[in-house]
């Protein structure tokens, strides 16, 4: 993880389901003083609901400031920032209407906070789809929520490891209607954003991106399935001409079994399951979902609200901190990116340390 010289981001944490893992989550990574050396942190939640869950850990200690104002938020210690004052029935591990309506309501003013610059950065705990519905909230998770909320005309989420990044062309949708929502200018739009998040977000000067294919076997040359023919590789030469670097279509199961995500910047899979059993398989519990395409910069554990767990304490925080160290990098990276781009001498040296890489590779 980098940081900034003097540079210490103010970094949100929306509390995700109250009867879930995520404030406990919260707390473990929080209770540890040295994040106060590199982020201010403030939570939007409830006092109330963060004692609850400080009592089911008595060997952590933590401490906070309430606040109700974001101008009021202290640089040298943990800010909680109560989003509602009515007490509330938290009941660990049951999935109601309770539970989905106050992660609704951290999350709305945690996004907004965002939105208007007051926090640098937001780490979103886990909602569950199903109980955060309602006439306030009609979205399938944080990404399409975001995506409204900004106003922007696409987003990708990019689930990034120390090992691998994988973007998602198609989210939460059932594998039923896969096929019907793929098109080739979804796939251009997406292969866009992850190529320009990997430039300014990840510092990477030439991407390169390899793209799945849909079918088994990437449809063997159209014998099972055309959408390789028709869309995924117009998409790809389009992709090209550009300037994205990009490849394929791959076949999925050998793409992973033989190794070769190690060989691209970053994949983009198709649908859900295609990308994220690979990337949980093998990011070893460190995996963080990114939000690629906004102006500001919100990432995730990736995992949801473990109800099976929940109020135990045996809740593993390594995703959730791993999702602060993202957010802050890349919120730095982003500075670094601007600067070299407003001063013409870094662009320059930028552009002679991409053409020594291009003419190691030709030799090699």
């Amino acid at each position: 993880m980098s940081v900034l010289s003097d540079r210490k981001p103010i970094i949100g944490f929306s509390c995700g389901d109250i009867n879930g893992i995520g404030i406990e989550l919260i707390i473990k990574v929080l209770s540890d003083s040295r994040v106060l050396d590199i982020c201010t942190p403030v939570v939007f939640a409830n006092n109330k609901a963060i004692n609850f869950y400080r009592k089911t850990m008595p060997e952590v200690n933590l401490n906070f400031t309430i606040i109700k104002d974001s101008s009021k938020i202290n640089p040298k210690q943990l800010n909680l920032f109560n989003c509602w004052e009515e007490d509330v029935v938290i009941t660990p591990g049951e999935m109601n209407d309770i539970g989905g309506s106050y992660a609704i309501a951290s999350l709305s003013v945690a996004s907004e906070a965002l939105k208007a610059g007051k926090i640098q950065g937001l780490v979103t705990a886990p909602i569950h789809k199903k109980n955060i519905q309602s006439s306030k909230f009609n979205y399938t998770g944080h990404t399409p929520y975001l995506k409204a909320l900004f106003g922007v005309n696409d987003v990708l989420m990019l689930m990034v490891a120390e090992n691998m990044r994988i973007g998602l062309l198609t989210e939460h949708v059932a594998v039923k209607d896969v096929a019907s929502v793929i098109s080739k200018d979804k796939i251009i739009s997406k292969l866009h954003l992850m190529n320009q998040s990997l430039k300014r977000d990840f510092g990477i000067i030439k991407p390169k991106i390899a793209v799945l294919g849909l079918n088994p076997h990437a449809g063997d040359e159209g014998l099972i399935g055309k959408e390789e023919i028709e869309i995924i590789k117009p998409a790809v030469t389009e992709a090209k001409r550009k300037d994205i670097l990009c490849f394929g279509p791959y076949s999925a199961d050998a793409f992973f079994a033989r190794g070769q995500h190690e060989k691209f910047d970053a994949v983009l899979a198709l649908y859900h399951d295609q990308g994220l059993i690979p990337f949980k398989s093998l990011s070893l519990g460190e995996g963080v979902n990114f939000t690629a395409g906004l102006k500001a910069v919100r990432t995730s554990p990736d995992h949801g609200t473990a109800f099976d767990i929940a109020g135990k304490g045996i809740a593993d925080e390594t995703s959730t901190r791993q999702a602060l160290y993202t957010c802050i990098d890349i919120i730095n990276n982003r500075v670094e990116f601007d600067i070299q781009r407003n001063n013409p001498l870094k662009k320059m040296s930028s552009a002679v340390v991409a053409n020594a890489v291009d003419e190691k590779i030709s030799e090699d």
